[in-house]
């Protein structure tokens, strides 16, 4: 009898790290166990245009990832308690429009806490974004350093790809 091989199901995951003018991003696909870099990078919007135009910009630029990835399902990093109440309004606005440009493209979207997403790639939930962006390197070997947005997208991306082993292993 022949064996016969399988194939390990790939998923492509688009990991968020909101901000109000920068807004990082990494792709990765999980195949199996293992994790491949796709794509990373920031959606910088202008200072001097008005909040409403800079969500405008944030929503196409996230759009334009999306329609031009085509991941499978998407995570966000969670609001964190910030000290200046109008710059976490900015950011809850920034997630609400990425999450729904995620939604609009019918993509799942899982929200993760920036404690769980450093704990994931850095072993340490207050790890620096040095720390962060060095793990990211490392865990998907690449040949350069990706800015700390783009760094931080990636995170996420393997908090997610981490939690879906985690799910795994408890069904399995």
């Amino acid at each position: 009898m022949e064996a016969v091989s399988r194939q390990a199901h790939r998923i492509r995951i688009l990991g968020i790290d909101p901000g109000s003018r920068i807004t990082g991003y990494g792709v990765v696909d999980k195949i199996g166990d293992t994790f491949r870099f796709v794509s990373c990078g920031a959606i910088k919007v202008s200072a001097k245009s008005s909040f409403p135009l800079r969500l405008q910009e944030i929503h196409t630029g996230i759009s334009e990832v999306i329609a031009t990835l085509q991941p499978d399902v998407a995570a966000i990093e969670d609001i964190f308690v910030a000290i200046n109440p109008r710059s976490a309004l900015k950011l809850g606005h920034a997630r609400g429009v990425l999450i729904l440009a995620a939604m609009e493209q019918g993509l799942p979207v899982h929200e993760y806490a920036a404690r769980m997403v450093k704990q994931a790639v850095a072993g340490y939930g207050q790890a620096s974004k040095a720390q962060v962006q060095q793990m990211v390197r490392a865990l998907l070997q690449l040949s350069g350093t990706p800015s700390e947005d783009a760094a931080d997208g990636l995170a996420v991306a393997l908090c997610h790809a981490n939690h879906c082993n985690s799910l795994q292993s408890i069904v399995s």
